[in-house]
């Protein structure tokens, strides 16, 4: 019986709870849906072979300072936290010091959440995430020496940019220009492996390895790298939440010792990416006399343009067995040039003909070099046992320039210790997909 002052309620009424009841039901089910469907993305990186660490920018220490640490293996010994830093502050001496909170939280992501990293204008803060030296040597993460492969995927949201997005990858502070001159801490470079967003071809998925830790081909920076064909759009960080998750783009690294091969992947894509004319490619101009100084050293005689003094541990000269293909560009009776393409390079190469019918090269000049995938037949730099090595960076590496770099969202870095194949990077990238 209805108690006095209450009217039994009507069937509009009644219409009306059932939609709330049906909303609420409705609005519940996808948040535990949500739930289970980032765990399960979790849980296929995790499950990908080969990880080391793979930060989500979920998971925390469970007390204490509550940084951000990595799903690892089994049996590790460290879920390798992060710490914050300003490198600037740290080696210039200038500067404010940095926090977690300036890497401000987009409360969604790939697997759940994403740290911003800002076009900071103060010319003195140049903030970054990473695990110190102390905390890596030797462990899974510090991938180093001969036969070891290495693969760095991250899942970012590009701003603007093209440097770097994580890895090993201290370029040090040691080189002679206006940044440097009132420095107060002087290191040299102490490069391992690291994935940038684009370099020299912005936006693209740039691998970056070194043998030494400091430059190559006598230029003062490190030329090992790739690009992938794709190059990534330019998303405002600010922009509306919808745009953004429509707007997750997989970055990715690896090398294979194996094949000697570097490779840059955007969205489970490498793509065949070519320099034509390297001799006018900037800095990778040093890989193109890197590639004539050991073609000339080979050569009897001393040949125009040779340098005597040129560290043979610096030629850049990738294997050339049989040519892809052969095009005839020019020929005479006693001359003809031929352009090769092999795997890693195109080459212009003229030949005397002889009354037997044999030919004599007699000049040779290289018109195109790959960018990916990039020859590299070396190992991985192994630093010093002395505590010199560098730390393993989020969103920024240490360097003499200091200039901004990327700026975005990462949502996601993981790091592997083998050379991941073509469908388990696809099976990657689709995990940045939004429903």
């Amino acid at each position: 019986m209805l108690s006095a002052g209450r009217h039994p309620p009507s069937p509009l009424s009644l219409i009306t709870m059932k939609n709330v009841f049906a909303i609420i039901t409705c609005c519940f089910i996808p948040v535990v849906s949500d739930a289970q469907d980032l765990q399960s993305k979790r849980q296929a990186v995790i499950d990908t072979p080969g990880l080391v660490a793979f930060w989500d920018f979920v998971k925390r220490e469970p007390d204490g300072e509550r940084r951000f640490t990595a799903h690892v293996r089994d049996g590790s010994s460290t879920e390798y936290p992060l710490d914050a830093a300003n490198y600037v502050k740290d080696y210039w001496g200038l500067g404010p010091a940095a926090s977690e909170a300036d890497f401000p939280l987009l409360g969604r992501g790939p697997f759940g959440q994403a740290i911003r990293i800002r076009r900071e204008t103060d010319p003195h803060f140049r903030p970054f995430l990473f695990v110190p030296r102390s905390r890596l040597h030797d462990t899974p993460l510090d991938i180093k020496g001969d036969d070891r492969s290495v693969s760095v995927v991250v899942w970012a949201i590009r701003e603007s940019g093209n440097h770097a997005l994580a890895g090993i990858w201290h370029e040090g502070t040691d080189l002679h220009q206006k940044e440097t001159a009132d420095i107060r801490k002087v290191e040299r470079g102490q490069r391992q492996y690291a994935l940038f967003a684009g370099l020299n071809k912005p936006g693209s998925a740039c691998g970056h390895v070194s043998e030494n830790g400091a430059s190559s081909f006598l230029n003062k920076y490190a030329l090992h790298k790739c690009n992938s064909l794709g190059q990534s759009l330019e998303v405002p960080a600010d922009a509306p939440a919808d745009v953004l998750d429509r707007s997750w783009q997989c970055f990715a690294m690896t090398f294979d010792h194996q094949r000697d091969e570097l490779t840059g992947w955007l969205d489970g894509r490498s793509g065949d990416r070519w320099l034509e004319n390297p001799r006018r490619g900037g800095l990778l101009g040093s890989a193109y006399n890197a590639y004539m100084q050991g073609h000339w050293h080979r050569t009897p005689g001393n040949q125009p343009g040779e340098d005597p003094s040129f560290p043979e541990d610096q030629f850049y000269n990738p294997p050339e067995d049989e040519p892809i293909s052969i095009k005839i560009t020019s020929e005479t009776p006693d001359q003809r040039t031929e352009q090769r393409e092999y795997r890693y390079t195109k080459i212009s190469v003229k030949l005397q003909k002889h009354a037997d019918g044999s030919v004599t090269e007699t000049a040779r000049d290289l018109i195109a070099l790959r960018l990916n995938p990039w020859w590299y037949p070396h190992g991985i730099y192994t630093p010093k046992e002395d505590g010199s090595g560098g730390p393993f960076t989020i969103g920024r590496v240490i360097h003499s320039s200091r200039s901004v770099g990327f700026t975005g969202w990462i949502g996601g870095v993981a790091v592997f210790d083998r050379a991941l194949n073509a469908q388990e990077l696809a099976e990657l990238a689709e995990l940045s997909t939004q429903d």
